[in-house]
């Protein structure tokens, strides 16, 4: 299943769609490059999911917890600066997977074989004229 993102316009869409296409899923995996825009496209499917505090990438705490109007949490999760997998452990990254609530992890690389089976995979590609591609997998 693919997404086509020509534009930031287009980012609302693009989230509602990418909700309908994994309906049921709570735990993603986002891939990408450096730029290719893994924390513009979580922000608008929080946005999407409700959230009503500012979303923003937890690259230096590791994991941020947004509410929406319901008080329900969803979790941004970045591995970045996880140099190795011991560390995802030191955080308790499992109680996050075990709680129910939408989980958006960047940078999964190191915690792949810590992922549950039911993650979705989606991998973010950057083409031509700045185009984003999402492939969920």
């Amino acid at each position: 299943m693919k997404i086509t993102v020509e534009d930031k316009q287009q980012l609302k869409n693009a989230s509602a769609k990418f909700l309908k296409l994994t309906s049921g899923h709570r735990i993603f995996a986002f891939y990408g490059s450096m730029g290719a825009g893994k924390t513009t496209i979580i922000k608008s499917i929080c946005r999407k999911l409700g959230a009503i505090d500012t979303v923003t990438s937890p690259t230096f705490t590791l994991v941020n917890e947004y509410k929406t109007a319901t008080q329900q949490s969803i979790y941004h999760i970045d591995l970045y600066r996880i140099t190795k997998p011991e560390e995802i452990f030191d955080f308790g990254i499992e109680e996050y997977f075990a709680s129910g609530s939408f989980c958006f992890i960047e940078w999964p690389e190191l915690a792949e074989v810590l992922l549950p089976e039911e993650t979705v995979r989606v991998k973010i590609t950057v083409g031509e004229n700045e185009v984003r591609t999402i492939e969920i997998g």
